[in-house]
């Protein structure tokens, strides 16, 4: 299923009865009508509108579709595919409870009809609980991220990194941002998360790589040297994707990107199976592409598992900058970690720097490179193809969170 959002005028046919049951449709705005005909007999169904789905009892069991559905006016949908139906069965995600209730309550319509001893209890069915509404608010922002892999909405900025002991912004960190008409900003812990539930995390890694290694090509092709290295976050999900690995060095042996500059960032979770992870990085080292650590300090730091880790680089979590100067134990904490990086040969990347004191301290301990609104913030693709994104640290007054 390829149409993620849907567009009818009035009078147009979504799916007509007998149709296969590819995927279900969550209607947006606007209205459908379901009738269906036997021989010559034609039975109208009713009319649904905003925030009911049509079309789902298909994907439960697999059938043709037992009614025609047409459009009441200007209608948009927005369609749940059925693999996608499928992942979110098997992951007992509230999702599949959505399409449960709306099914029962279809099914309750009819059965208002029959004698009042066999009609289901008003209370049963008769509102929407806030689980059901937040599936359907997953639903809809599920099909929006769809639909912007597939129009190529998401956003992807780079946040300088700044090399200490020469002074120069030497490469950059890839973010992804997507921006909604309708609601804004868009929270990439949000929207990673959804991605994350399901197969859509791989695409939009895909997606970023893509657009990563434009930037690269196109810096190259303007005669810029040495390159910048941007990173690119990897989930645990994406690194032990099949192929993931080979996709990644065909890309960049495919742009003739000098080795280094393209390099990945993993965060070591719970979800970090070790074995797969290593191969993958082995693979990737071997053709030039270093890998970070990143977020390290925070969440599921496991020190006996991090031999089993080839990284170049460890990206020491924002909290530690900020916090560094609070008491001499914090700055002690900082000390330990960079000189644990260190005893094993790999290079620190400083996150969360903000002020110039912390640069100086950060420089006093051998740090080799940092990030955070000091040296600048996540920059959209013109600036980092114009140099503007690159001139040096600007000392800027944290957003807010």
């Amino acid at each position: 299923m390829s149409t993620v959002i849907r567009e009818l005028f009035a009078g147009e046919v979504l799916y007509r009865q007998g149709d296969p049951s590819d995927c279900a449709w969550l209607i947006e705005k606007g209205a459908i009508e379901l009738h269906s005909e036997h021989g010559r007999r034609n039975t109208q169904h009713g009319t649904l509108g905003p925030g009911e789905l049509i079309g789902e009892l298909g994907m439960l069991d697999g059938q043709p579709r037992s009614a025609t559905a047409t459009a009441r006016g200007d209608t948009t949908l927005l369609a749940i595919d059925h693999d996608q139906f499928l992942e979110r069965l098997d992951g007992g995600d509230p999702i599949v409870r959505t399409l449960v209730l709306s099914l029962l309550r279809r099914t309750r319509s009819i059965l208002a009809a029959m004698p009042q001893d066999v009609q289901l209890p008003a209370e049963d069915l008769a509102t929407e609980s806030n689980e059901e509404r937040a599936g359907l608010d997953k639903i809809r922002l599920e099909a929006r991220l769809r639909d912007a892999l597939d129009t190529k909405t998401l956003e992807v900025r780079y946040q300088p990194i700044f090399d200490i002991p020469e002074g120069l912004v030497r490469g950059y960190e890839a973010l992804v941002r997507w921006q909604l008409p309708d609601r804004g900003p868009v929270s990439p812990a949000e929207f990673i998360k959804l991605a994350e539930e399901t197969s859509l995390i791989v695409p939009v890694g895909e997606y970023v790589l893509d657009r990563v290694i434009e930037v690269l090509v196109a810096l190259r092709d303007a005669g810029v040297s040495p390159l910048p290295s941007i990173a690119v976050n990897l989930s645990a999900r994406q690194l032990v994707e099949p192929g993931m690995a080979r996709q990644i060095v065909q890309r960049v042996e495919r742009a003739q990107l000098p080795p280094g500059t393209l390099k990945l960032e993993v965060t070591e979770s719970r979800m970090l199976d070790y074995a797969p992870v290593a191969a993958v990085m082995q693979h990737c080292r071997a053709h030039g592409i270093p890998f970070a650590l990143d977020d390290f300090g925070t969440g599921y730091s496991n020190l006996t598992h991090l031999h089993k880790l080839d990284f170049e680089f460890v990206k020491v979590d924002q909290a530690f900058a900020r916090h560094m100067f609070d008491s001499e134990r914090a700055m002690k904490i900082v000390e330990a970690i960079i000189a644990m990086a260190h005893a094993i040969g790999a290079s620190v990347v400083m996150e969360g720097v903000e002020t110039h004191e912390q640069l100086e301290r950060l420089r006093m301990m051998g740090v080799r490179y940092a990030q955070g609104y000091l040296i600048g913030q996540a920059a959209p693709t013109a600036q980092v193809l114009s140099g503007e994104a690159a001139r040096g640290i600007a000392p800027k007054t944290p957003e807010p969170a």
